[in-house]
């Protein structure tokens, strides 16, 4: 395998090729023990792509080797009394909608999104209905959609960062995608309820989901034992850019930290799980911090990108006992009106 990152004999058929950019070791070192020795882990025959763990009674994490380099993913599955719902989609490799009907014993399905990411929404087209936060949901439309899959593979057709077969992978479909409003919530039989919440911050529409029976949230890619990358500012071709920012984040995280006593733990889209809720109060201490002084910063990272190949810098700030909050220049604020 080539790369910066060391491979975890993991129990899915897709291997890695390489990676996009290397995982911190904190979080290269959880996924290698949960991979390796956690006794709840099963892999289905009806998808053999996705690591089955079971976190709670009703809960199931899916995991899946992200296809295109960056972090592996987390889907959540969550069965209540009378529905289920699965938390994102990742891209859709392997029979998805046959896997979770395994699972739940073919209970009604609730799908919804955390955000816009590839490695969140292209396995949409598995499923017929798909909600999200209606800030983030034409940006899902520009991302989900016929060819998206394509750049997973090179000119001549084979796979860049992680082998599957390629017809394994869904070709797009018309679905039905639904944007809902802040504060939106779904009852999964006998009041069990789960509740959209906005943040920003990452993507414009990003949303976490507050699972109130199970006192769980699922936080996308706002929290993440890597790197929070929430402060990049615009997104190109985005919607409602001016919710990407550190600020949006900070001022929507502010009212979730007053909402501690309605969850015990928080699973987000990539890396460590089952973490204390606690941590959200170090992730707002550190974004006042950088939007007090953006100078703050523990270390900066060059990268090559945009139009012309030119230089882009990024800061990152750490955040206490986790990873790092990265963030550029213009995503501080939100942009001048």
């Amino acid at each position: 395998m080539t790369g910066q990152m060391w491979p975890i004999a993991g129990a899915s058929k897709a291997k890695r090729l390489k990676w996009g950019s290397p995982q911190n070791q904190i979080s290269w070192a959880y996924m290698k023990q949960l991979r390796e020795k956690n006794s709840s882990m099963r892999v289905y025959d009806v998808n053999p792509y996705v690591e089955v763990y079971q976190f709670r009674d009703h809960l199931y994490g899916l995991f899946n080797q992200n296809c295109d380099g960056a972090g592996d993913v987390w889907m959540y599955l969550i069965k209540g009394p009378e529905k289920a719902m699965l938390v994102d989609t990742a891209y859709g490799l392997g029979d998805l909608k046959g896997l979770v009907d395994e699972i739940t014993g073919g209970l009604p399905l609730i799908v919804v999104n955390t955000h816009t990411g590839p490695d969140h929404v292209l396995g949409n087209v598995r499923f017929d209905r798909v909600y999200c936060c209606d800030i983030e949901e034409q940006n899902i439309r520009n991302k989900c959609k016929p060819g998206a899959w394509d750049y997973l593979f090179d000119e001549n057709g084979a796979n860049i960062w992680l082998d599957f077969d390629r017809k394994d992978l869904p070709e797009y479909r018309d679905y039905e995608l639904v944007g809902v409003p802040n504060g939106t919530t779904w009852d999964l039989g006998g009041g069990y309820e789960v509740e959209l919440v906005w943040t920003g911050g990452h993507a414009a529409g990003h949303a976490m989901f507050l699972d109130k029976k199970g006192r769980c949230l699922f936080a996308g890619d706002d929290v993440c034992s890597d790197v929070i990358g929430c402060g990049g500012g615009p997104r190109p071709g985005g919607v409602n850019n001016q919710y990407c920012n550190l600020t949006t984040y900070r001022d929507q995280l502010a009212k979730l930290c007053r909402r501690l006593d309605e969850f015990d733990y928080i699973f987000p889209g990539h890396f460590v799980v089952n973490l204390e809720n606690n941590l959200l109060l170090n992730i707002l201490e550190t974004l006042n911090e950088i939007i007090a002084d953006p100078e703050c910063y523990d270390y900066s990272v060059e990268h090559a990108g945009g139009q012309g190949g030119e230089k882009k810098v990024r800061m990152h700030k750490f955040v206490k006992g986790f990873g790092t909050i990265a963030y550029s220049a213009n995503g501080v604020y939100p942009p001048e009106e």
